[in-house]
């Protein structure tokens, strides 16, 4: 990660609301989930082994997030065609929200700087947000290792 990019946002701050249409074509927002944990991971995109491995981790942790009453969102700036692939693909039996316009990973303070191989270029950190009951953030996650992540997730609720 390029030393540029910086968390805009910290635990205990009240989560940035915000609305989506999912992989499945319907229209989301946080506060349809007011009074429950909402697990709000930002990854950079469809279908590339780390972000495959990380959606698959939730997939693989799903019943269990669903039994702490979480709620599992994963956001990324792919079109919704590229979700619904992914999510059929994969079996992903939580919502992707398609943030095609950036307002969502802008307004979590994800987008940004970022170098590959030596190149620089814009996109979206993968961060994890676990926003609480009250609509507050109680735990972020800025660094995440996508194949243990689902499980730290599990373990923080």
């Amino acid at each position: 990660m390029a030393g540029a990019w910086k968390l805009k946002l910290k635990e205990g701050d009240v989560a940035p609301e915000f609305s989506a249409t999912t992989n499945e074509g319907k229209t989301v927002s946080l506060a349809d989930f007011k009074g429950r944990n909402v697990i709000l991971y930002f990854y950079p995109k469809d279908d590339t082994p780390g972000c495959t491995r990380e959606a698959c981790g939730f997939r693989d942790h799903f019943a269990a997030l669903q039994r702490k009453g979480a709620v599992v969102l994963g956001v990324s700036v792919d079109p919704v065609p590229a979700h619904e692939k992914f999510a059929a693909k994969y079996g992903l039996q939580f919502p992707l929200l398609a943030d095609a316009d950036r307002r969502i990973v802008s307004a979590y303070g994800v987008w940004g700087s970022k170098t590959f191989m030596g190149r620089k270029y814009a996109g979206t950190h993968r961060v994890t947000f676990l926003i609480g009951a009250d609509g507050r953030i109680r735990k972020i996650w800025p660094r995440v290792k996508p194949a243990e992540h689902a499980a730290e997730v599990l373990a923080a609720l």
